[in-house]
C-alpha cells in the first residue's frame, strides 16, 4: 500500500501556467511511476455509510486507487492499517486483501479508480461483512 497525504503536498503552478503569476494551481499527488501500465478498467465514485465497511477483497490483475472525497475512513491493505482524510490518496497493489471502514457517523465519499493489466480485475471476496463494523 502506497499513501499519499493531502496535505503533506504543495499547491504548485500546473504546467500550462505562468510560473509567476499562475491562475490554476495543483497538488500532484500521483504520477505515472507510481502507477502500474495497464488501462483504466473503471472510475467509480462511491459512499460508506457511517460505521460500516465493505467486504474484504481482492483483484487479480487490478491495481486500486481510493482518493477520499469526504470524511475519514480506516483502510486496510495486507493487515496495514492508514488512516484516510479529504483529499488523501491509497495505491492497493494487484493481489492485496483490502478493506475501508467508514470510522464517522456520516456517509463518506470517495472516487476508486481501477487499473487493469486486460483481464478485467476479476474480483475475489475474502470476508464478508456484519452490519456494524463495530460488532
Amino acid at each position: 500500500m502506497k499513501k499519499v497525504s493531502f496535505d503533506a503536498i504543495p499547491f504548485v503552478p500546473a504546467s500550462h501556467e505562468d510560473k509567476k503569476d499562475p491562475a490554476n494551481l495543483r497538488k500532484i499527488l500521483l504520477s505515472y511511476q507510481d502507477l502500474i501500465d495497464g488501462r483504466i478498467q473503471m472510475v467509480n465514485w462511491a459512499r460508506l455509510l457511517p460505521k460500516r465497511k465493505f467486504a474484504s477483497h481482492y483483484h487479480e490483475d487490478m491495481e486500486e486507487l481510493f482518493l477520499l472525497i469526504s470524511g475519514r475512513a480506516k483502510i486496510i491493505v495486507d493487515g496495514e492499517e492508514e488512516i484516510m482524510r479529504k483529499g488523501d490518496v491509497v495505491i492497493v497493489p494487484i493481489g492485496a486483501v483490502h478493506t475501508m471502514e467508514n470510522v464517522t457517523d456520516d456517509t463518506i465519499e470517495y472516487i476508486v479508480i481501477g487499473i487493469s493489466l486486460g483481464e478485467n480485475g476479476k474480483t475475489i471476496i475474502v470476508e464478508k461483512t456484519s452490519r456494524n463494523a463495530h460488532e
